[in-house]
């Protein structure tokens, strides 16, 4: 353990995993059929590419649902090349773009599944972000009655919890050990999902992305706002959690990499597949490197 490991943290879309597995336990991915793209991208901060829009738009048509349901609100692809595109078509971006739209379909999907109010998904006292809660608190070993609550920047209500609580969970999504059996059924099938399908959990040059495709799904992980990343290691059985003090996202791979590396968790092909992402370029407005983030090694 590094760091004040006890004070809360947001997770923000760490907590993605947990809320994708809350959904797989209520029933609704079973009735909906979805598959391991579905599952990703319900667990994805994704890019906005077209692959990802697509899946998302196939959730919504699956549970009789429209974009206009979507209540994450709109920005551009996150993908420089997808957000182009979009404008060259002459088309404004819509929630469908937004990197939370996967998770937002997946919720309503839950509502529908439960017979609750879609309308108010957003709102911490629907029966359905009441399940979410509470089993996102189950994966935790906490008590969601006790969490500092938010708002999260897609509009659904974000909890916050020690570090050590957050590894905790994803030791859990790790190991499947110490869990409900339905709840340990849930993990296995997303953790199993996002290990098949890691361009829906982030996209083309992302992190995430790249290390679960790196280790063959052995490592399962979710980077969220403001400098949080956890990670199952499957093969150790070890949940790791990390949170970057001024919350500049920048830090976070390179952390991410260097601790991984310390616990031995990675292959040398594998490290040589994240190298990019090991060392982060500090920019001036001219353009010249002045500085790097990465792991300081003995000459």
């Amino acid at each position: 353990m590094l760091g004040d490991v006890d004070k809360p943290v947001f997770l923000r879309s760490s907590a993605k995993p947990f809320i994708g597995a809350a959904i797989v336990a209520s029933g609704a991915a079973a009735r909906y059929e979805f598959d391991d793209r579905e599952l990703a991208v319900i667990c994805a901060s994704h890019n906005g590419e077209r692959f990802h829009v697509e899946t998302v738009r196939g959730i919504l048509q699956k549970i009789g649902l429209d974009e206009v349901d979507l209540r994450c609100g709109a920005h551009p692809p996150a993908y420089e090349p997808a957000a182009a595109e979009l404008a060259a078509s002459g088309r404004a971006p819509t929630a469908i773009h937004n990197n939370c739209s996967g998770k937002h379909a997946g919720i309503l999907a839950m509502c529908r599944h439960l017979g609750v109010d879609h309308a108010t998904y957003l709102e911490s006292a629907n029966p359905a972000m009441r399940r979410i809660l509470d089993f996102c608190a189950r994966a935790s070993g906490d008590d969601a009655a006790s969490w500092p609550q938010g708002i999260d920047g897609c509009g659904i209500p974000a909890y916050a919890i020690p570090l050590r609580r957050a590894a905790l969970a994803f030791a859990r999504l790790a190991t499947l050990e110490g869990l409900a059996p339905g709840d340990a059924a849930a993990f296995e099938r997303i953790r199993r999902a996002m290990a098949a399908q890691p361009a829906y959990v982030g996209g083309t040059g992302r992190f995430d992305s790249a290390l679960i495709a790196a280790t063959r799904g052995r490592i399962v992980c979710k980077a969220g706002a403001e400098g949080v990343h956890g990670d199952a290691l499957v093969r150790e059985g070890v949940g790791l959690a990390l949170k970057v003090v001024d919350g500049n996202r920048r830090a976070t791979p390179p952390a991410a990499v260097a601790l991984l590396e310390g616990l031995h968790a990675l292959e040398p092909d594998e490290l040589a597949a994240l190298a990019p992402f090991a060392r982060t370029d500090v920019r001036n407005v001219a353009g010249r490197v002045v500085g790097s983030i990465g792991r300081v090694r003995a000459p």
